[in-house]
């Protein structure tokens, strides 16, 4: 089956879980304060259903449009827009008929579900799968560090051991506490001995803006194993078996200086000259660091020549029962940390430009049948259909939570009127999100 496809199912088949699970966590607490239903829909059914069978007084069915699901709650102000129901009496089984306390929990629902589950499928994951460890120690020649990092005192090599006092279990992705985290200090070990370097309150901005990614490379030494046809690196004459001895001047020996030397030594658009060497004989070549010339497109694939990086994937952390609990909802809490945390990125300019729709989330998925990848991102997902849906839109539930909120505190109730018009501020709001995310999503497809 060809990988693209098994994407689509992976990404279908958990959204349609996390869709069903999310509604219920409305549905359940409705039916138990005896609040009709009438419509429970996995995806929307804009025109008609693909299926549909009413059960009592509820409709379920699968729509077409698969953007998410919905529950219509009778009585209540949705983005089902019923003014007719609205402008009759209020019936005892409607949503507007129950206490506050009640559409409260109601609405709350959802969220609820959602975290939970994310936090079973993570318990689920450790007990059955450990955690990986890689300690920076276990990495003899160290890891390299962005121009950024080097600047508040990191140096090539250096192996992190703690943040503030805790230890990193996993080295590589001190980039990503550093980003998400608030880190005042990182003890690494360099030239055998430990080194406290002091943390600046801006570190993740800087890092965002220079675009580095979450995680460190371990420097490893390698040589070239293939040149694409028809890349550039052919183009300048690269050959497997060939070592890279130096860009623009800047040494080469592990593979991160080659990371290093194009993103932080070569200028855009200015020749710079890279050394090779092949049985024992070296030639110079002259590049440009132009649109082709980026990393992903270079054209080589570099073969490691130290080994010990095989042994450390297979390096894992197991737990009993009773600890992976306490283990997956430390997960759990700090990847909705974590998520929570980014928004402050996307308020920003480059930010705003990497902000994705459903084809970004898609990605996410594995493209093969790897059931460990699909609980883990459905998990992730489940935490981030949490974190949207309770943002203080109107027409999402956060919004909704917002105005009993006011409703439980002040004892005045929102009029219906202010309730649609808010209603219809916030459907604006979503679709200029949806199509902004999505158009961004298609942007890179066709020009990236």
């Amino acid at each position: 089956m060809h990988p693209t496809v098994v994407l689509i199912i992976n990404f279908l088949m958990s959204l349609s879980l996390l869709i069903v699970l999310h509604e219920l966590g409305h549905f359940i607490p409705a039916r138990l304060f005896k609040t009709r239903v009438e419509k429970f829909y996995l995806f929307f059914d804009i025109k008609f259903s693909l299926f549909k069978k009413k059960i009592g007084e509820t409709v379920y069915g699968i729509g077409w449009l698969p953007l998410g699901g919905y529950v219509k709650i009778s009585g209540m102000i949705d983005e089902s827009m019923d003014k007719d129901q609205m402008a009759e009496e209020p019936k005892p089984w409607e949503f507007r008929s129950k206490p506050a306390w009640q559409r409260l929990i109601i609405m709350l629902g959802g969220v609820i579900v959602n975290v939970i589950v994310g936090f079973i499928i993570y318990i689920a994951l450790v007990f059955n799968n450990g955690t990986p460890v890689a300690y920076a120690t276990d990495y003899e020649n160290g890891f390299g560090f962005p121009k950024v990092l080097e600047e508040v005192g990191f140096q090539q090599g250096d192996q992190p051991l703690l943040v503030n006092d805790d230890t990193l279990t996993v080295a590589s992705m001190l980039n990503h506490r550093l980003i998400f985290r608030d880190v005042k200090e990182v003890t690494v070990i360099r030239n055998g001995e430990p080194v406290v370097i002091s943390i600046p309150d801006d570190i993740g901005s800087r890092l965002f803006e220079a675009g580095v990614g979450t995680s460190l490379s371990p420097r490893l030494p390698f040589v070239i194993d293939e040149v694409e046809e028809g890349s550039y690196a052919q183009e300048l004459g690269m050959e497997p078996g060939s070592t890279i001895k130096s860009i623009a001047g800047y040494p080469v020996n592990y593979q991160s200086d080659v990371h290093y030397a194009l993103n932080d030594v070569v200028e855009d658009d200015e020749d710079f000259e890279v050394v090779l060497e092949k049985e024992g004989s070296t030639k110079t070549v002259t590049a440009t660091k132009n649109e082709t010339f980026r990393k992903e497109k270079f054209g080589i694939v570099m073969k490691y020549t130290d080994e010990v990086i095989d042994d450390l994937e297979l390096s894992r952390r197991e737990y009993s029962f009773a600890e992976s609990v306490t283990a997956g909802i430390s997960r759990g809490y700090w990847t909705m940390h974590d998520y929570v945390v980014q928004f402050k990125y996307v308020f920003t300019k480059k930010g705003a430009s990497q902000l994705g729709g459903f084809g970004t989330i898609a990605k996410l998925y594995p493209d093969t049948f790897d059931w460990t990848a699909f609980w883990a991102t459905t998990a992730f997902i489940s935490f981030i259909l949490a974190i949207m849906n309770i943002l203080p839109i109107p027409a999402l539930d956060g919004g909704h939570v917002i105005f009993l909120l006011y409703e439980i505190i002040t004892g005045r109730k929102p009029g219906d009127k202010f309730l649609e018009r808010a209603q219809i501020v916030g459907i604006v709001i979503l679709l200029a999100l949806m199509l902004y995310a999505n158009g961004n999503d298609l942007f890179k497809a066709l020009f990236d």
